[in-house]
């Protein structure tokens, strides 16, 4: 047989049988979990390694950063599966309360808030210190999902699709915009964007809503001199290289060294005081240089995992609040993936968004994971994969009698 001839008769077979792998019942479970097992396991390490110099040079001792952080693993990692147990009803049960506490949160930030870099987006509560805006990025998808899977019937009207969703995601924007915190705006933006989308907004809503927030983005560039330098750098942060462009230039540095298999888990140069925030903004730079270019595909395409696993989710369900939450969590993960990515190859500036599960902190990891485990409740819960979970329950049962 011809060599095309074997070709085309291997290709069906093969095509056929990923199918069969994504058609399985399961699938959507298991690929939410392995996703999320792999970045989180990617996150320790890489934080391990990231940090190790600056605790060191902190604190004494190079482990100090990677136990807090292990220490918010092992109290994320019960709430995600708390949160993927908890009923649907339930959930919504916490609705207002949460959008309620969140937008207290963000009021005490914006008055008495501590300040980092220039932000104003950390909020001082005795013991620790918390990032309110993280927390509100999953309770206003939760309360936007809530309301619009009450209005499921109505939102062929405008109005119902805008009030009450639109006023209150903006007053938590402007919260954080009078913190000074853009890149956590950005987010919040996009994540109304993508609920008024998904609940079939006009397209000339969208055009409207982009020409405003374009105006009033320049806008407070403009009124900021150290973030119009860093908009203005940021395509070629060696114009500044002593200044604002010292961070971009040395993610570059980091980023190039690796090459294809990168320098190996620990051999960063970077992290040794070149390269501020290793541990948490740019750390995707520690990773290329360290991983290389198959670390950097590897953590980006675990995430596009998440994300269609998620719109799997979100396309298979009947429940309208599934759908809508489902979707707003993936906005929000495949978002900040892709700024916190857009920062270190300098193609955005620098805003200071972490990135998902990998980054260093509590604040962003604990909202992540519920938010995760929410999606992976959902999924558990499909029809199909319900039946199939507790048919191997039912069959270990009769393993576990047959054996006594």
């Amino acid at each position: 047989m011809r060599p095309s001839l074997r070709a085309s008769v291997r290709r069906p077979g093969w095509t056929a049988a990923l199918k069969d792998a994504l058609d399985r019942p399961l699938t959507t479970y298991y690929l939410l979990l392995g996703a999320t097992a792999l970045l989180l396991t990617i996150g320790l390490i890489m934080v391990l390694s990231a940090s190790s110099v600056y605790s060191y040079r902190e604190t004494g001792d190079s482990y100090t950063v990677v136990r807090r952080q292990v220490m918010w693993v092992l109290i994320g990692v019960p709430c995600a599966f708390l949160a993927s147990r908890v009923s649907v009803r339930w959930v919504r049960g916490l609705t207002y309360p949460a959008f309620s506490i969140s937008l207290l949160l963000l009021a005490l930030t914006a008055k008495v808030g501590v300040e980092v870099n220039g932000n104003k987006n950390w909020l001082d509560l005795g013991p620790v210190q918390i990032q309110p805006s993280e927390i509100a990025k999953l309770s206003l998808i939760i309360w936007a999902s809530h309301i619009y899977a009450n209005k499921e019937r109505r939102l062929g009207n405008l109005h119902q699709m805008l009030v009450p969703v639109v006023p209150g995601m903006v007053l938590a924007t402007s919260m954080v915009v009078i913190g000074r915190d853009l890149g956590t705006a950005l987010v919040f933006f996009a994540l109304l964007v993508a609920m008024l989308w998904v609940v079939g907004a006009p397209g000339k809503l969208f055009a409207l809503a982009f020409s405003g927030v374009s105006v009033l983005a320049l806008g407070l560039a403009a009124t900021d001199g150290e973030r119009l330098a860093r908009i203005y750098n940021f395509a070629d942060p060696f114009k500044d290289y002593h200044g604002t462009g010292w961070q971009p230039a040395h993610g570059l540095y980091a980023m190039a060294s690796g090459g294809v298999f990168g320098e190996g888990i620990g051999a960063s140069q970077q992290k040794w005081g070149q390269l501020p925030e290793a541990h948490t903004d740019f750390i995707f730079a520690v990773l290329g240089e360290e991983l290389g270019l198959v670390g950097t595909l590897l953590v980006i395409s675990l995430f596009l995992v998440l994300a269609y696993a998620g719109i799997r989710v979100a396309r298979e369900t009947k429940e309208p609040f599934v759908r809508y939450c489902t979707f707003g969590i993936v906005v929000w993960l495949l978002c900040q993936m892709i700024i916190n990515v857009g920062m270190v190859l300098a193609l955005l500036p620098v805003i200071g968004i972490p990135l998902p599960l990998v980054s260093y902190g509590g604040s962003s990891l604990l909202p992540t994971l519920a938010a995760l485990g929410l999606v992976i409740g959902f999924a558990r819960r499909e029809p199909a994969a319900a039946r199939a979970l507790a048919q191997r329950r039912r069959a270990r049962s009769a393993g576990l009698s047959a054996r006594r």
